[in-house]
């Protein structure tokens, strides 16, 4: 059971396999020799009756020589093995990492974070004992039976005869169970990455399910996928013991059978008493190495399995490396007649048509679900299976390479991620050289560094997720990290919301900033944010249905009219205003 395009991918790795090879090869001459010395011993004092201390000597020195030869080759084997396997995970890794930059931010449209993340886990590390011990093994226990065999023959030819024709049962059992094994191995790894899946997403949403009391409900399913998959483990191991039992008696089986056509040459007079010692001392090494091979065997099939998750991840069809670049000096962004459906189900976008001049203040707004944050998604590139025309300087997107997009385009959204570090570690994201000047003027243009002065600083340590710092910190720390960016295209989608009144008026400030040096789109729900903007979108189900500056849209007493007016009727009932 040899994966070639496993075994094409680490190249390097089959020179360490071949000498793994030779120096067990070498420890099983060593092993030979010391047991046709000890032969020769025994069936000399057995025929003379008298205790010869001079061959007992050379007898011993022969053995310790050879033990000590074996002791070296172990050595060197395991040398070996850790070369063979040492580029797997490396390369391995490499390449699933590789993919993931071919297949962009859209990534999760074709595969979840947690497969990824099992994958280039557990899944790399079972392939290392695939090619450091398995695939070794399977050549050895090849060769290791016809050594024997041609050793033996010339003594004892019927046992060894016997023990040759039995070897071939033991590989015989392990195709059997493979048939079963590989099978239930998918079905394993299936149930093991769900189980991934659930348990990530969980985790991730456990606040939200504690506040709606849904966290019995959710822990209770996480049971019953786990119950699922604990039946399907012991249905591994009792496979994987109930196939160890079968290649036991056929091992220990076989050898007996040598051992006993052996005892019956000897009675026979077919063969010498030293040839029947060296059957009997020898008879078990023509299994050892297959038995061996069998209980490697079940984690190496662990390891195809993952291996067939790993390939068919980095088959995932990718899109063409596009050639075009972006340059620096956008002028324009103009979508025509665009369409967009996620999985071909219901249809988000409807004939969306938008003309946005480089350094303009664009918003979109509407109701949840009218599509404002799937155009933001289009325009920054994470989706190209649309209709339609999305054009930068009048150059379509999809022929445009994605790094170069992301170059000149920064998007922050309600929910940026802030990683466990520091603030100084955060905002170098923004730009890795940037100096620390630069990064205390961006803390102050978002009104945060008053705060860190009280902290540490720019070595103030922030949490995962930024937990140790309240919404609207975290979203200016987020605004600050864009700046740094300093692109000419600047997407806030709901930058603003879910925070408090103070930070809101902070960032719409820090945004309000940019009017006239950057293009900015706006996406929010309080459209007391966009009456600055130089033209307002308003969308319903998927549609621009107005158009036009905050006045221009007051004046026609439309959808934009009505639902900010009852915005403000409510922001004054709240503060009081009657």
């Amino acid at each position: 059971m040899i994966k070639k395009r496993l075994v094409k991918l680490v190249s390097q790795g089959k020179k360490y396999i071949v000498l793994q090879v030779l120096w067990q090869w070498v420890a099983l001459i060593a092993q030979m020799v010391s047991v046709y010395a000890i032969a020769i011993f025994i069936t000399e004092t057995f025929d003379t009756q008298v205790f010869n201390h001079n061959l007992f000597i050379k007898i011993v020195t022969t053995v310790v020589s050879c033990i000590l030869i074996k002791i070296i080759c172990n050595k060197m084997v395991s040398h070996c093995s850790y070369k063979a396997s040492v580029d797997v995970k490396r390369i391995l890794r490499e390449k699933i990492y590789e993919k993931l930059l071919k297949l962009g931010t859209s990534y999760r449209d074709k595969v979840s974070t947690s497969q990824v993340v099992q994958i280039s886990g557990e899944g790399v590390e079972q392939l290392e004992i695939y090619f450091g011990r398995y695939l070794p093994q399977l050549f050895y226990s090849l060769l290791a039976p016809i050594t024997l065999f041609v050793f033996l023959f010339p003594v004892a030819r019927l046992s060894s005869i016997v023990l040759l024709v039995c070897v071939p049962l033991i590989p015989l059992s392990i195709v059997a169970v493979q048939k079963i094994a590989k099978k239930l191995l998918s079905k394993y790894w299936g149930i093991y990455t769900g189980l991934g899946d659930g348990f990530l997403e969980n985790l991730q949403g456990l606040t939200t399910l504690k506040i709606y009391k849904a966290d019995e409900k959710y822990a209770k399913k996480m049971d019953e996928d786990a119950e699922k998959f604990r039946k399907i483990t012991m249905k591994v191991l009792m496979m994987q013991l109930n196939s160890i039992s079968v290649m036991d008696i056929v091992a220990y089986g076989g050898a007996a059978l040598g051992i006993i056509t052996a005892l019956y040459e000897l009675q026979k007079g077919d063969i010498s008493f030293t040839a029947c010692i060296m059957v009997i001392l020898l008879a078990a090494e023509f299994f050892i190495p297959l038995r061996l091979l069998g209980s490697f065997f079940h984690i190496a099939m662990n390891g195809m399995a993952a291996s067939d998750k790993i390939f068919a991840f980095l088959d995932l069809e990718e899109t063409e490396e596009k050639t075009n670049k972006l340059s620096d000096n956008i002028e324009s962004i103009n979508i025509k007649n665009l369409q967009f459906s996620y999985n071909e189900e219901k249809q988000i976008l409807f004939d969306v048509n938008m003309d946005i001049e480089g350094k303009s203040f664009i918003a979109l707004v509407g109701e949840s679900g009218c599509g404002k944050s799937t155009i933001a998604s289009l325009i920054a590139g994470k989706h190209r299976e649309y209709t339609g025309e999305i054009l930068f300087n009048n150059v379509e997107s999809k022929t445009i390479n994605e790094r170069s997009i992301l170059d000149n385009l920064t998007v922050v959204t309600h929910n940026s991620y802030i990683f466990k570090g520091t603030v100084k570690s955060n905002l170098l994201l923004g730009n890795p050289i940037a100096m620390d000047e630069d990064l205390i003027e961006a803390l102050k243009l978002v009104n945060l560094w008053e705060f860190l002065q009280i902290e540490n600083g720019l070595d103030t340590i922030v949490q995962e997720r930024g937990e140790n710092l309240s919404g609207g910190q975290r979203q200016r720390l987020a605004l600050a990290r864009a700046i740094l960016h300093d692109t000419p295209i600047y997407i806030f989608d709901e930058a603003t919301s879910n925070i408090d009144a103070l930070s809101e008026d902070m960032i719409m400030d820090a945004i309000l900033a940019m009017k006239g040096k950057k293009t900015v789109i706006l996406i929010s729900h309080r459209l007391q944010n966009v009456v600055m903007a130089d033209k307002i979108y308003m969308l319903n189900k998927g549609r621009i249905v107005e158009e036009g500056s905050h006045k221009q849209l007051m004046a026609k007493n439309g959808e934009y009219e009505k639902l900010f007016k009852a915005q403000k009727e409510l922001e004054d009932y709240k503060k009081g205003v009657r």
